[in-house]
C-alpha cells in the first residue's frame, strides 16, 4: 500500500485549503481512509474518516468546517478545509486501514492569525 498526500501550505485564519491523498495497492478500495493530524507537542489525533461505503466521522473540533470525501474511481480522498483557525495548524497524515494501518507522508498546514 502506498499513500501520496498533497495540498498543505500556509493560509490566513478564515481561509481554505484542500488536501488530497491517493492510495494504491491492496485495500485502496475496501479500506477505511482518513486524515489524522499532529500539532507540535501533541499526540496525533483523528480529524475525519470515510468508510468504503461513504460513512463519515469527524472530530468535534472540525465538524462543520472540514469535509472529507472520497473518489472511488481514483482511490483518492480529499479534505476540504474551510474557516481555518490557528488551532488547525499541524502536520496532516493520510491513513488507510485494511488488515493493517498504513500512513502517508505528512503534509504541513499552517494557519496564521
Amino acid at each position: 500500500v502506498q499513500l501520496q498526500a498533497s495540498g498543505g501550505g500556509l493560509v490566513q485564519a478564515g481561509g481554505s485549503l484542500r488536501l488530497s491523498c491517493a492510495a494504491s495497492g491492496d485495500g485502496a478500495r475496501q479500506g477505511l481512509m482518513g486524515w489524522y493530524r499532529q500539532a507540535p507537542g501533541k499526540q496525533r489525533e483523528l480529524v475525519a474518516s470515510i468508510s468504503s461505503g461513504g460513512i463519515t466521522n469527524y472530530a468535534a473540533s472540525v465538524r462543520g468546517r472540514l469535509t472529507i470525501s472520497r473518489d472511488y474511481a481514483k482511490n483518492t480522498i480529499y479534505l476540504e478545509m474551510n474557516s481555518l483557525i490557528p488551532e488547525d495548524t499541524a502536520v496532516y497524515y493520510c491513513n488507510l486501514r485494511y488488515l493493517d494501518w498504513y500512513w502517508g507522508q505528512g503534509t504541513l498546514v499552517t494557519v496564521s492569525s
